[in-house]
């Protein structure tokens, strides 16, 4: 006699399979809740909480690192900007990753303390990408939620070679987080040097059991320096890596597709290491002037390699950012605004002039002492939380 097959319950929340009527727990007080309410319910619990609640049922399991729901949460927590820091003691060997309302700095604050690291400082940080982060570790490279406080480690490169220059991407077409890694020589490089970026891979996060470093083929051999601060740590748009390296001397800009997996190369209209986005567009720009004044260079075709200059001068500059700071412009956020940090974003206190374009205002946002005022210190804007467990 045939047996009978009972079939699970879906839901178009995570298109994952939940658990039978068999396994629910018969004590689980939620269990009558109605699956559509369960769901947006967790959508407004607070991101640390949300993560925390995993372990009340498999239901939850399922329903929480189910792709549909993070990405629900995240077009939620958007709209709500942070501040993502990354802060290295200089008297004691203190780490932390600390995050707080880019609207209002004061409120809603979080600290995460990570492993030391001597060897590594700020720099191995690469930008925040839909609440994750990725963290060179020497030839190692780690991702992690600087909001559960989950990190792992990605299994080693395929190198003998012992430095290894990482970027970290998202590919929204296959909902895909990427890593490129390449290997060069540990050091201080010169662009007059004629060695060049090796072992070019690619890590998929999420793979499973296949997932591993992949070989991937680079036809245009160049070398990225060594990442300052945030001027050349790459950005990625519309599932594009673009990063600022030397081709036989001169400055380019390489970009990598994340879903074709191909480099390209074009050719900057003056050499600058400074890239960003402006308004949805890679563009490269120049120091801020005395007098607030920026000049940028906009991408507007990568086929042709077509650009276009746009000057933009901030009102009241002088009286919102003072006479003995200096700034760097970070590019266009999510709220639409321009914004511009200072270059040493460890003098205390901290704070940023925010530009809306449109409305032609400019104002100061000042955010309160969280680390020394000798500490390493990064700052990145646009940093969204989000309840994402990273999975090899």
């Amino acid at each position: 006699m045939m047996k009978r097959v009972k079939r699970k319950e879906t839901t178009g929340i995570n298109q994952q399979p939940l658990t039978t009527k068999e396994d629910k727990d018969e004590n689980d007080p939620f269990s009558i809740i109605p699956l559509d309410l369960i769901v947006e319910i967790l959508l407004k619990v607070p991101t640390k909480s949300v993560a925390s609640l995993v372990f009340v049922s498999k239901q939850w399991l399922s329903i929480i690192s189910g792709k549909c729901f993070i990405n629900q949460y995240l077009a939620r927590s958007s709209p709500s900007p942070r501040l993502l820091f990354t802060v290295f003691g200089f008297y004691a060997p203190v780490q932390f990753l600390h995050s707080c309302s880019q609207v209002d700095p004061s409120s809603d604050r979080h600290r995460l303390n990570i492993n030391p690291d001597k060897k590594n400082h700020q720099n191995a940080f690469s930008p925040p990408i839909r609440g994750l982060i990725c963290r060179q570790m020497g030839s190692r490279v780690m991702i992690g939620n600087p909001t559960t406080g989950q990190f792992l480690t990605l299994p080693r490169l395929k190198t003998t070679r012992r430095g290894v220059l990482s970027f970290f991407g998202y590919d929204s077409v296959n909902d895909a987080y990427k890593v490129l890694s390449m290997t060069v020589l540990q050091g201080h490089q010169k662009r007059e040097s004629q060695v060049v970026a090796e072992d070019h891979q690619v890590y998929t996060l999420g793979g499973g059991a296949q997932n591993k470093w992949r070989i991937v083929e680079c036809k245009h051999p160049h070398l990225p320096p060594t990442p300052s601060h945030v001027t050349n740590k790459g950005i990625c748009l519309n599932g594009v890596l673009y990063y600022y390296a030397w081709i036989k001397n001169e400055g380019s800009l390489i970009s990598f597709d994340l879903i074709s997996e191909e480099f390209n190369v074009t050719k900057l209209p003056e050499d600058n290491p400074c890239i960003v986005n402006y308004n949805g567009k890679v563009a490269i720009t120049s120091w801020p002037t005395a007098d607030g004044e920026v000049h940028l260079w906009v991408l507007e075709d990568a086929t042709t390699q077509r650009w276009s200059k746009v000057s933009i001068v901030v009102p009241s500059w002088t009286a919102l950012g003072g006479k003995n700071h200096s700034f760097r412009f970070r590019g266009t956020v999510s709220t639409g605004e321009l914004i511009f940090s200072q270059r040493c974003p460890n003098k205390a206190p901290f704070f940023f002039i925010s530009y809306n374009l449109k409305e032609h205002r400019a104002q100061k946002v000042v955010v309160s002492e969280f680390g020394g005022p000798y500490d390493d210190t990064e700052v990145y804007f646009d940093h969204v939380e989000s309840p994402m467990f990273c999975q090899i």
